[in-house]
């Protein structure tokens, strides 16, 4: 007894995969399109109830940090520290999130590796 596979596939060898690079190709434009525009974003992200402020690019680089005067104390320089590091931190993580969600978009849920 032989086995049968699904009406479109097999037999199509080499037209199949010719198909399958070039879904692969413009999946892969897509991405480098989606990358670039996620890399002009801005994401900010505040901490101490709004005291701290930092901004960072798609490239997940810091651009800016504003810090509120009243909240440096001379005396308390690891709390300023402490905020200034979770505010970049939260901006970082906005910006791998919306990365991720719209690289999920265009692979369908693949999780291909080197892909992004």
């Amino acid at each position: 007894m032989k086995a049968r596979l699904p009406q479109g596939f097999g037999g199509g060898g080499a037209a199949n995969l010719q198909q399958l690079a070039r879904q692969a190709q413009k999946m892969q434009e897509q991405m480098t399109e989606i990358t670039a525009e996620l890399e002009t974003k801005e994401y900010t992200a505040t901490a101490g109830g709004d005291v701290v402020k930092a901004t960072v690019t798609g490239k997940m680089e810091v651009k800016a940090i504003e810090i509120k005067p009243e909240i440096i104390d001379p005396d308390d320089a690891e709390m300023l520290s402490d905020l200034v590091m979770a505010a970049v931190n939260e901006a970082l993580r906005l910006a791998e999130t919306d990365k991720n969600e719209r690289m999920q978009e265009v692979s369908g849920g693949l999780n291909i590796p080197g892909m992004f």
